[in-house]
């Protein structure tokens, strides 16, 4: 016999409380999703979206989770400033928050910046990544100190995170003072032409110290930061292509450290690209574009390029090869002959640190004459921000694959990872060639005094050039020592890349124990 006491289903709650809850729901949502429609028509007018609105285009439809809906800090409105929490992007989560500048004009202050701390740690926590929407005047000057103490918050998250998810900011609106280190800090910064402004100090205080007249954009818009600054990776035209950006970016990015990028089905095409021979001119002085070759090599020519505007002797792109994500890096001869200067070495060596981190493999197509001389580069730290790129290959763990396709000279061939630095497979095409500078400049150095003393020096250098060729800087040289693995066919190059890739899929690395390395910043 059962001696338990009969437990009753409790009674639903009569009509009248259901209804009675129901409607002061309703009315704190219509209090929170309103919004001051005076506000909300100056934003159209601008061209900008509301923050829901930009989560809307961001989000897969009806997946938006809100969190701390109802806070309420020194504006008195409902969100203080800020939508925040979590949706999906193609079905994988992401969390998010959008800064609402119809309330205060998005200011931060103390309860706005503890939403966004709630939202990183707990993107943190899931293994998600984690995408800011800024659109803010900035700190919240009545709060003082206490606005100050909620950036401080946002950037040792970012720090903290940095490797471990990935970071994506989108500049929607004005983000000025401390609030853009937030960018700074992420691994990727979009913004939108005219409507997005970025700088430490406005054009009032700029007046002001040194007397020069500056508009907003002229200082800090987007392709300010896109094309000088190297702040922004992304530029767009419209709030609609800058979001669908992001969702193709994020299609391409594993969702934290510790899991793979996504893959997806390879395309049934043939490897075989004939294309390739003819794209590349076999004279070194003449250009081609090197975004033409990494459409041959990649899945269906698609690739997505990383500060297109910025430093564009060189390349950096994320694309698929055979199904798996890989980020490509490769010298663009068609600007400045492809050399590395102080901004070219920056852009990869951020580049490749990003990869290394979450797991993506690299393929750097080589066609490098060298450094870019001269004493505004010696001046600007030319060694320093070489050696970060230097630093950023020596120290990637992921598979490396190295193509040489033409040259490949000096400092630049060690520094675009060669093969003493680390690169796992190396291959060249029957053009390349690797020296210590071209024939004719090394035969100048090498036989200075023959040629001064010859009767014919022009004829006489044309005789040791050939020969310096023939015996130094062929295409076998390297191979005949083990500095390269193969010469291929420029055909075959997509094939050849795609096999290293799937030889090296499981490769682990191994560092030794330290607490970090000391990156030449």
């Amino acid at each position: 016999m059962d001696l338990r006491p009969a437990v009753r289903p409790a009674s639903p709650p009569p009509p009248r409380t259901m209804r009675a809850l129901r409607d002061r729901r309703d009315e704190l949502a219509g209090r929170v999703g309103l919004g001051d429609r005076v506000a909300v028509e100056r934003q159209h007018r601008l061209g900008k979206r509301t923050a829901r609105e930009r989560l809307e285009l961001l989000l897969d439809e009806g997946s938006f989770v809100e969190v701390d809906m109802y806070r309420r800090g020194t504006t008195g409105a409902h969100t203080d400033g800020v939508v925040a929490g979590s949706g999906t992007v193609d079905g994988r989560r992401v969390f998010v928050y959008a800064q609402d500048f119809t309330i205060s004009g998005g200011s931060l202050g103390a309860g706005h910046a503890e939403k966004i701390h709630k939202v990183m740690d707990m993107a943190v926590a899931t293994g998600s990544p984690v995408i800011a929407l800024n659109d803010s005047g900035g700190a919240r000057i009545q709060e003082g100190v206490m606005a100050l103490n909620g950036y401080g918050g946002i950037f040792r998250r970012q720090v903290e995170a940095s490797g471990i998810i990935p970071q994506i900011s989108v500049v929607l609106g004005p983000c000025a003072g401390g609030a853009a280190y937030s960018p700074a800090l992420a691994d990727f910064t979009f913004m939108v032409r005219e409507t997005a402004q970025m700088y430490l100090t406005g054009p009032d205080v700029v007046k002001a110290v040194s007397g020069e007249r500056v508009t907003h954009n002229q200082l800090g818009g987007a392709d300010v930061h896109g094309s000088l600054s190297g702040v922004a990776s992304f530029v767009h035209d419209d709030e609609e292509s800058c979001l669908a950006d992001v969702r193709y970016l994020l299609s391409l990015l594993p969702s934290n450290n510790l899991e793979p990028p996504p893959s997806c089905e390879p395309p049934e095409d043939d490897d075989v690209r004939p294309e390739l021979a003819s794209l590349v001119p076999v004279q070194t002085s003449r250009p081609y574009d090197i975004r033409a070759v990494i459409g041959e090599v990649v899945d269906d020519g698609d690739f997505l390029e990383v500060h297109e505007g910025w430093a564009a002797n060189v390349v950096c792109a994320l694309a698929r090869i055979g199904g798996e994500v890989v980020g490509v890096v490769g010298n663009q001869p068609l600007v400045m002959a492809g050399v590395l200067d102080t901004a070219a070495s920056q852009k990869a060596a951020r580049f490749v640190r990003f990869c290394d981190a979450f797991n993506i493999p690299l393929v750097t197509l080589v066609d490098v004459p060298g450094f870019l001389p001269g004493t505004d580069q010696e001046y600007g730290g030319a060694i320093r921000h070489g050696a970060k790129l230097l630093y950023a290959y020596c120290e990637a763990s992921v598979p490396r694959v190295q193509v040489i396709l033409r040259k490949a000279y000096g400092g630049a061939y060690i520094v675009m990872d060669s093969r003493s630095i680390g690169c796992d497979l190396s291959l060249a095409w029957p053009t390349n060639e690797i020296a210590v500078m071209g024939a004719e400049a090394a035969v100048n150095v090498i036989h200075r005094k023959e040629l001064a003393a010859a009767a014919d020096p022009d004829q006489l250098r044309q005789v040791l050039v050939a020969r310096y060729t023939d015996e130094l800087a062929h295409p076998y040289y390297a191979a005949e020592r083990g500095l390269v693995d193969d010469v291929i066919d420029p055909a075959q190059t997509r094939a050849a890349v795609r096999r290293g890739l799937a030889m090296l899929r499981d490769k682990r690395g191994r560092s030794p124990a330290r607490k970090h390395g000391n990156v030449p910043l």
